[in-house]
C-alpha cells in the first residue's frame, strides 16, 4: 500500500512536506551513514586494542574465565564492526541500481543491531578489565550496571520517552525550556 503524505510519515519516514520519496531516502541514507561513521570508528578502535591484548605480557595472567570473556568480547567487537560497516558494503554493491529504499531499510537494521553489539562489547570489555582488577561481586555489579546503562540510554529511554506523544506537524518550533 503506498504511503500517504500524513503526519504518520513524520515519525516513520522522516516526513518533510516538500520532499519526494527519493529525496527522503537520500536524506535518511546520508544521516544514517554519518551516524555509522561515528559508531564505526569507535568500535574499530576498541577492536584494534582487543586484537593487541594477547601480545602483551599481562595476558598470561588472565584466568580461564577471563580468557573466555576476552574471546567473547573480541567476537562481539568483530560482529559490531561487521554490522556497522555492512551498510557501506551494501551501498557499494547496489550503487546505481535504484535500490536506495531497500538500502536504507537494511542499513537501519544493521545499525540498530550494530549499536546493540557495541553496547555489549563495551560492557564485556569493562567486565574483563574490572574482573582483572577487582574480582568477584564488584566485577559483577559494575558489569550489570554498564549493561543496564547502555540498554537504558540507547534503547529503553528513546523507545519509551515519546511512546504516548503525537508527532508534531512539520515546521513546529522545538520546545523551549521554561515555556508554558
Amino acid at each position: 500500500m503506498p504511503a500517504q503524505d500524513t503526519g504518520d510519515q513524520h515519525m516513520a519516514g522522516g516526513y518533510r512536506p516538500s520532499e519526494t520519496g527519493a529525496e527522503r531516502d537520500d536524506r535518511n541514507l546520508a544521516e544514517l551513514l554519518q551516524e555509522l561513521r561515528v559508531a564505526g570508528l569507535g568500535i574499530q578502535i576498541i577492536f584494534g586494542f582487543l586484537l593487541s591484548i594477547p601480545f602483551t605480557t599481562k595476558f598470561s595472567a588472565l584466568g580461564p574465565g577471563q580468557r573466555t570473556l576476552y574471546i567473547v568480547t573480541l567476537l562481539l567487537a568483530a560482529v559490531a564492526t561487521a554490522l556497522l560497516i555492512g551498510p557501506v558494503a551494501y551501498h557499494r554493491l547496489v550503487f546505481r541500481r535504484h535500490l536506495k529504499r531497500h538500502l536504507v531499510g537494511a542499513a537501519n537494521v544493521m545499525a540498530i543491531l550494530g549499536l546493540a553489539t557495541v553496547g555489549l562489547t563495551v560492557s564485556a570489555a569493562v567486565l574483563l578489565v574490572v574482573s582483572y582488577v577487582a574480582r568477584g561481586a564488584p566485577a559483577v555489579i559494575i558489569g550489570v550496571f554498564v549493561v543496564g546503562l547502555f540498554a537504558g540510554l540507547w534503547f529503553v529511554y528513546p523507545l519509551t520517552r515519546h511512546r504516548d506523544s503525537q508527532p508534531e506537524p512539520p515546521g513546529t518550533p522545538p520546545d523551549r525550556p521554561g515555556a508554558a
